[in-house]
């Protein structure tokens, strides 16, 4: 999430002002060798999701009766990077954001799994291959992969049967038509409801999101930005531009400074006012919660290219033993337990309402069984679908462009071509810098 992401930005200087060299790698213990004492676990997680973790939690120490695990809840990556900049913190970590891998991994911050894998024979193909992905960074495998978030389309039944609207766009051209069809003004002109909000600020918006719609790439395979080269960005910005013009940027300002938060009640698309909505499979536990009488579809997102129809954007939470861990052998073992135990994921997984990260969990069919919810299996589990790529600037490269395009929408950039252009070298500049 676009908040999430701002967030993990300031993190990253942390860690980087904070955290000296890596150290050498831990010794582990031998094969076999039986794990005991007292493992402090972080998250980011608060309410009805923290209940979750300590239900699965109970199931570890149900099963390992040796170990003691200490959970502090709602620690966002600012604290956890800050007390381990300090030389304190937690054992494990637990963070929601992929994009600060590339800086824990190449600092040191979290200590490489590899050691732990190979010696424990886990079988990394059990994961599913994106969250395989975005768990390591030059040959590191700082993190294990704890849940994930698949990004498609959520649209009102309602009023699309108002509008004739048969089914969600497929396509970026039926997504614009679709969006003016179900936009009404009030009398003086001004938006009363959106058939989509256009601005990269609203909501979950953000670059990440929309670049599988287009097959964008963010990076080339040396680590440079691929934004300036790859004419998918201008074909999304194009296309978001387009709209945005349709709706006046000012008038579409106004309108989303009236809208809800998003996570509470008052969210635009819960309060029928946003009609169509980019959003990920945790938006399913806050209808249920807040908008149950709401009817609603799910879909994967729009594309300018038919043939990668069926994917969308893929994400996920991520947990890693700090380079500080007191006890990093019990570290490992709860690790384990949490991203490699089929059981225990599809709980998390049925109680969060996030998807799943092994091949085994994504067939479960309590999960399968919600088709709404197997809209974003799907998706996640789709070869079009991607993410983005660990750097070690963090979510630094991200960022950057986000301001070119709230400068973009607003109407300041004026030469597409020329705008991309800069952005690719302000990019390579936060790149270099997070190097």
């Amino acid at each position: 999430m676009r908040s999430r992401i701002l967030a993990m930005g300031a993190a990253v200087m942390l860690l980087a002002a904070c955290t000296p060299a890596p150290k050498e790698a831990t010794k582990i213990a031998d094969p076999g060798t039986e794990v005991s004492g007292t493992v402090e676990l972080w998250h980011f997680f608060t309410d009805r999701e923290a209940a979750a973790i300590d239900t699965v939690i109970k199931d570890f120490t149900a099963s390992h009766p040796k170990i003691t695990v200490n959970v502090k809840s709602g620690q966002d990556d600012g604290k956890v990077t800050q007390a381990i900049g300090a030389g304190t913190g937690p054992d494990v970590g637990l963070s929601y954001s992929t994009d600060i891998v590339g800086k824990f991994c190449s600092s040191g911050a979290w200590v490489d799994l590899n050691q732990y894998i190979q010696r424990d024979k886990v079988d990394l193909a059990k994961l599913n291959a994106t969250t395989r992905q975005y768990t390591e960074f030059d040959g590191k495998r700082c993190a294990m992969p704890f849940l994930a978030d698949a990004y498609g389309l959520f649209y009102n039944k309602d009023m699309f049967a108002k509008a004739g609207i048969a089914g969600p766009p497929k396509t970026l051209d039926e997504l614009t038509e679709d969006a003016k069809k179900l936009t009404v003004k009030n009398a003086d002109g001004t938006l009363k409801t959106v058939g989509f909000l256009p601005l990269s600020d609203f909501y979950e918006n953000s670059a990440a999101h929309l670049a599988p719609m287009v097959g964008a790439k963010w990076l080339t395979d040396d680590g440079k930005s691929a934004i300036g080269a790859d004419p998918a960005w201008k074909t999304l910005l194009t296309w978001q531009k387009q709209l945005v013009d349709f709706y006046g940027y000012a008038n579409l300002v106004k309108f989303k400074a009236s809208l809800g938060d998003e996570f509470s009640a008052d969210n635009a698309f819960q309060k029928g006012q946003v009609a169509i909505n980019i959003d990920a499979e945790f938006r399913l536990a806050f209808l249920a919660d807040q908008a149950p009488k709401l009817q609603y579809g799910v879909a994967p997102l729009p594309t300018s290219d038919p043939a990668r129809y069926g994917g969308g954007y893929v994400t996920g939470n991520i947990l890693g033993i700090s380079k500080n861990a007191k006890n990093p052998e019990a570290a490992w073992e709860l690790i384990k337990y949490l991203t490699t135990d089929d059981k225990a994921i599809a709980k998390l997984a049925e109680l969060i309402k996030n998807v799943p990260t092994t091949t085994a969990t994504l067939a479960d069919p309590k999960l399968t069984g919600d088709p709404n919810f197997k809209v974003f299996l799907d998706i996640f589990a789709n070869p079009n679908s991607s993410t983005t790529p660990p750097s070690k600037s963090g979510p630094a490269y991200q960022e950057t462009f986000g301001q070119f395009l709230t400068e973009w929408q607003s109407g300041k950039v004026k030469d597409l071509d020329a705008g991309l252009a800069d952005a690719d070298k302000k990019v390579n500049g936060v790149m270099q810098l997070g190097g």
